[in-house]
C-alpha cells in the first residue's frame, strides 16, 4: 500500500528558531527594550507570531498594538528568515531514505505560504516534496484537520495511508482528527516530557534518527 509521510516544518524538519527569535527581539528593540536570551524564546518558535509576541512582549491578540506589531514582526522575519535556518541533523538523510523506499512525503505547516514556500526551496526540499500546505492554504489552520486532509487529497492518499510528524500539540490534535497516525518530534521546540505524557500521539521521536524506525514500523503494520 502506498504511504504518505507528512511533516510539520518549524521544529520538525527545520530549525528556524534563531531567525524567529531575532524577529521577536527586533520588536523589543523598536520599543527600547533589551533583547531576551535565545533560550527564553526558542520554546515558542512553533507558535508563530502570536506565541513569540506573547513571549517577547507579553502582548496578547487583544492588545491594541498587536496587529501592527504582528505585521512588523512578519516583515522583519521575512527579511532575515534564511540567516540561520537549517535542517535538523539527520533530516536530509531521513528524506533520502524515504525516497529510496518510495515513500511520498510533504509538508503541512501553519507558516503562511508566502513564507513557507521560499524556505522550503532555500533548504533544498522543493524538488522531492510532494506538497507544501501553509497555514493559509486550507479553510482552517491546525489544530483543525483541514490542512492535513487537503494534503492527502491533493496527493491521492487516504488519511489512513498517512502519518503526521510534528513538535506542537496542535500537530497531534490535527493529525488525530484527520484519522492519521501521529508522531511527536520531541527534538523540536516542545517539552518532550509533557508531550510524551499528555499528547496521546502514536509514537515519540526523541531524535530525528528515531523517525525512520517509527515510520517503517507504521508502514509495515
Amino acid at each position: 500500500m502506498k504511504k504518505l509521510v507528512l511533516f510539520d516544518f518549524d521544529g520538525t524538519l527545520a530549525d528556524t528558531a534563531p531567525d524567529l527569535a531575532a524577529a521577536a527581539n527586533k520588536q523589543r528593540e523598536r520599543r527600547g527594550l533589551e533583547p531576551l536570551p535565545y533560550e527564553a524564546l526558542r520554546p515558542y518558535a512553533s507558535h508563530g507570531a502570536r506565541g513569540l509576541l506573547k513571549a517577547g512582549l507579553d502582548m496578547s491578540t487583544d492588545h491594541p498594538e498587536y496587529e501592527a506589531c504582528r505585521k512588523q514582526f512578519l516583515v522583519d522575519y521575512e527579511n532575515d528568515m534564511t540567516h540561520h535556518a537549517r535542517l535538523f541533523p539527520g533530516i536530509a538523510a531521513l528524506l533520502a531514505t524515504l525516497q529510496d523506499h518510495t515513500f511520498a512525503w510533504g509538508i503541512v505547516t501553519n507558516k503562511a505560504e508566502y513564507l513557507a514556500v521560499p524556505l522550503v526551496a532555500y533548504l533544498g526540499l522543493a524538488q522531492h516534496c510532494a506538497i507544501t500546505v501553509g497555514g493559509d492554504t486550507a479553510a482552517r489552520a491546525k489544530p483543525h484537520p483541514d490542512p492535513l486532509l487537503l494534503a492527502a487529497e491533493k496527493t491521492g492518499f487516504e488519511p489512513e495511508q498517512c502519518i503526521y510528524i510534528g513538535d506542537d500539540e496542535r500537530d497531534i490534535i490535527a493529525g488525530r482528527a484527520a484519522g492519521m497516525a501521529t508522531v511527536v518530534a520531541a527534538y523540536g521546540y516542545c517539552d518532550r516530557e509533557i508531550a510524551r505524557q499528555t499528547w496521546n500521539a502514536d509514537a515519540v521521536a526523541d531524535e530525528p534518527d528515531d523517525l525512520w524506525p517509527v515510520i517503517r514500523g507504521w508502514a509495515n503494520q
